[in-house]
């Protein structure tokens, strides 16, 4: 799919939009909802599940539960990637376990925040990124399930932060070497704080930079490279080379690429 443009090449196949119904205005959570549930598709009995975090990942965990309620799946164990998901995987009785017990996944599931021409990934806006990093990274499949806001033509190019988990200790001066590593791309780097304009805190008990790219910063592995060889980084939000299968939903119908 040439991304940017938002057209699927011949490596995706595209379902579209159907009904007998006046045709209605799908607002940009039940487009999220359409991909998540086309998503749980790939989903079979006795699987290892990475249950992802986020308002589109929570869709694909309710079908989930939904359908372990109603017997058309089994013995699915999931791996949550955050305390928000391990709080709602619990309420739908989703089996769950960790990857210190299940070092290998069948398949995950989670959206994302920003998708390249290529399937690199930004994610993290939501604050999981180290976990979310740490479990779709040992998943046979990693399925990413998108809404078309979150197309873009290079990664930073929403405007959006990409984000980048930092321990407390001197966050200026970290926040500072983040920022002086992109500044050919315009970088402004941000400490993410709370609605009490406090230090957002990640489950992890560390904090979020959020870096704002003007350009584009070229080599992504490059780049990741940089980030994680400062002292006082935790991770940085960019997925490379990651995802196995995008799906994307738009008005026009679903697309379903993969790699």
């Amino acid at each position: 799919m040439a991304m940017a443009s938002k057209k699927p090449t011949p490596a995706a196949t595209t379902t579209p939009m159907t009904s007998s119904q006046p045709q209605v205005i799908l607002t940009q959570d039940d487009l999220k909802k359409i991909a998540a549930y086309k998503a749980v598709e790939f989903v079979e009995s006795n699987m290892i599940l990475g249950l992802g975090t986020g308002s589109t990942a929570k869709h694909a965990i309710d079908r989930i539960g939904q359908l372990l309620k109603q017997g058309k799946l089994n013995n699915i164990i999931g791996i949550p990637t955050s305390k928000q998901t391990h709080q709602q995987a619990l309420s739908l009785n989703i089996p769950l376990s960790d990857i210190d017990t299940h070092p290998v996944l069948d398949l995950a599931i989670d959206g994302a925040d920003e998708v390249d021409p290529d399937m690199n990934l930004v994610k993290g806006r939501g604050g999981s990124l180290l976990r979310e990093k740490m479990i779709e990274g040992c998943c046979k499949k990693f399925v990413v399930i998108v809404d078309e806001s979150k197309l873009v033509d290079y990664v930073g190019g929403s405007g959006l932060a990409m984000p980048v988990e930092i321990v407390p200790f001197c966050w200026k001066f970290t926040c500072k070497k983040l920022e002086n590593l992109f500044v050919g791309s315009g970088c402004v780097a941000k400490l993410r704080c709370d609605g009490n304009s406090d230090p957002f805190v990640t489950d992890n008990g560390n904090y979020i930079i959020d870096l704002y790219f003007k350009k584009d910063i070229g080599d992504l592995k490059e780049a990741g490279d940089k980030i994680l060889r400062l002292a006082g980084v935790v991770e940085h939000g960019m997925f490379i080379d990651m995802a196995t299968t995008l799906i994307v939903a738009s008005e026009m119908g679903v697309t379903v690429r993969h790699k």
